[in-house]
């Protein structure tokens, strides 16, 4: 063999093999290598321990991911202690309570709902919206009057002692939301069933005394909430209008395609917000999500925000890791 054949065939086979070191890299990484995992698993954001443990007890019982999800968040939605999320939520600026929801499940088929007066689980509605109706969205009256003809009732959701606080707001009419309280606004759920299947639900009252008609991430898919069954799922809280300008739960789904762990996309969504906004002292936002795999993570912008995760029977809250430290 001379020189130059040798030097041609010794570069062919580097370039094999690093050709092949590169794919064997990519392959080790691939959704489709991952151990996926076949148990009851429940998250939610913040520290909302019954309604977790509720969505956790439905999964062990065989209860689907989206119906263990929605019965989850309705202990929140049914919660008038809780001021962001269902009957009990902080109104609008005009003194009206208005909610939002969406619901996603493990074929990819959603359902939402936004500006809903007077029905309190509207998770459970978006389910309606997805099942019986050909919408994915549906809006303010026609959300409610399909509420009503499946059999939903109708309440006041402006409890009394929100109306007061209402009231004493009045007198400054100051917008001003404080970080995790106004901008702890939504409960967001993943699960996943004994069949291995990931769903989840988002539901919210929005921020407090927000404009009339305004309708943040939590009812929106791609932003509140995003689900691709073969790949896992997240869900958002926090100050909506920043979460929608990046499509945040959408982007950690397609990074947990990429490779990168649930903790690892939380981390690299949100450091996109922050990296092209220099008023991050001023909201809160944070992540959570879940892989088939059953891996789960979560990362905000402050500290102080949690999310709960139910695995083998057990209900746990787990602190967040945070994007600022103090």
């Amino acid at each position: 063999m001379n020189r130059r054949n040798f030097i041609i065939k010794s570069t062919k086979a580097g370039v094999a093999l690093s050709l092949g070191a590169t794919l064997l890299a990519c392959v080790d990484k691939s959704p489709s290598t991952m151990t996926y995992k076949k148990q009851p698993i429940a998250i939610c954001t913040w520290a909302f321990t019954k309604a977790n443990d509720a969505a956790g007890k439905a999964l062990d019982k065989g209860v689907s991911a989206l119906d263990a999800a929605i019965i989850g968040v309705a202990v929140e939605e049914e919660n008038i202690k809780n001021t962001t999320v269902g009957k009990g939520g902080a109104p609008d600026r005009e003194g009206n309570v208005t909610l939002d929801a969406c619901v996603m499940d493990a074929n990819g088929d959603c359902g939402a709902v936004v500006c809903v007066e007077n029905i309190t689980n509207v998770a459970a509605l978006a389910k309606i919206v997805m099942e019986e109706t050909p919408h994915v969205m549906l809006a303010s009256q026609g959300a409610e009057e399909l509420a009503y003809k499946y059999g939903f009732q109708k309440e006041q959701l402006l409890t009394e002692s929100s109306e007061k606080a209402y009231r004493a707001w009045l007198k400054d009419s100051e917008y001003k939301p404080i970080i995790n309280i106004e901008n702890h606004d939504t409960i967001g759920m993943l699960c996943m069933d004994q069949n291995g299947d990931i769903a989840g639900a988002c539901t919210t009252s929005g921020l407090s005394y927000k404009m009339k008609g305004r309708v943040g991430d939590s009812p929106i898919i791609g932003a509140g909430l995003f689900i691709d069954n073969e790949i896992g799922g997240a869900a958002a809280t926090g100050m909506g209008e920043e979460i929608m300008k990046n499509v945040g739960s959408f982007l950690i789904v397609e990074l947990m395609r990429q490779g990168k762990s649930p903790q690892e996309a939380c981390e690299e969504a949100l450091n996109r917000i922050v990296s092209k906004n220099d008023q991050i002292d001023h909201f809160q936002v944070a992540y959570i999500a879940m892989n088939k795999a059953g891996e789960t993570g979560s990362y905000c912008i402050h500290p102080g925000f949690a999310r709960m995760e139910y695995k083998n029977s057990v209900n746990t809250r787990i602190e967040s890791k945070a994007y600022l430290k103090s």
